[in-house]
């Protein structure tokens, strides 16, 4: 897809890009499928804001994308390829040969009119899912399950990709977008190709008021705040953090510090993400 760029008739749209949607075929939901969306500016059942920095944006609806592949060994039609607003993939609207109708995230050159099917002798090609087992070596995968049956967890946004590089025993070796390889359950489910939409990350907004189109508010640095709102504020002029290293607003290491706590999953990880490749 391609990125298109703005008149500069407008401060906003000077540096402003936008998509072209050249793979975008269906303009309008399946109303089937939409769900409604609750949007919560960032606070919890108790009304006090867990996530800062959300709020207002455009009214949305959720998309109901079948990440299990449910349906198994049942031929699909791909209907449309369509946006949506709650991810940066696209997705694609599958009619399945019973008549059923459901969402999955559109790989990579999946046009409308092509077949899909999720099963154990479904064929290698871009759309189709297949248990771990099934896939060659090397294959570009993505929507992978971490556990059978759960639905896929890893590899949903825009452009991402993982590949399958080694089986042995029960498992499979994952080479993550991240880097990290992680050894996956043969018997859980992934799909072939890469997700559609990579230039996503050269967009580039221009304007604060798209930001607020998207629910996200603005953040203000520490070192504005005063010393009784942030560790790093206070201060005559402009000062310098001044301190060993950074702190978040409750006063928590940041920058750096390790927050990952999950055990459990660590005999999975053959290679941490961030690690220099050999």
């Amino acid at each position: 897809m391609a990125v298109k760029k703005y008149k500069p008739t407008t401060p906003g749209r000077r540096d402003a890009t936008g998509y072209t949607f050249d793979e975008i075929t269906k303009s309008k939901p399946e109303r089937s499928l939409l769900a409604k969306k609750t949007a919560s500016g960032g606070r919890n059942a108790r009304g006090k804001v867990t996530v800062r920095h959300r709020g207002g944006g455009h009214a949305q609806r959720l998309r109901i994308v079948d990440f299990r592949r449910s349906k198994r060994d049942i031929p699909a039609k791909v209907a449309g390829i369509e946006y949506d607003p709650g991810r940066t993939a696209y997705i694609a609207l599958l009619h399945y040969v019973d008549g059923e109708k459901a969402y999955i995230l559109a790989p990579l050159g999946l046009k409308v009119g092509d077949k899909v099917v999720a099963g154990e002798k479904a064929e290698i090609q871009p759309g189709n899912a297949l248990p771990l087992a099934n896939i060659p070596t090397g294959t570009v995968i993505h929507n992978i399950e971490m556990k059978e049956g759960r639905g896929g967890q890893m590899v949903r946004s825009a452009g991402a990709s993982a590949q399958l590089t080694a089986k042995e025993g029960e498992y499979a070796q994952i080479r993550l977008p991240s880097g990290e390889i992680r050894l996956i359950r043969q018997a859980c489910y992934a799909t072939i190709g890469q997700l559609g939409n990579v230039d996503h990350g050269n967009i580039k907004l221009g304007k604060a008021g798209r930001k607020r189109h998207m629910g996200i508010r603005p953040t203000v640095r520490g070192t504005a705040m005063t010393p009784r709102d942030h560790p790093h504020g206070g201060g005559e002029g402009r000062q310098p953090v001044g301190m060993a290293s950074p702190k978040s607003p409750w006063g928590k290491p940041t920058l750096g510090k390790k927050t990952r706590r999950n055990k459990a999953s660590d005999k999975y990880i053959l290679r941490q993400r961030g690690k220099k490749r050999r």
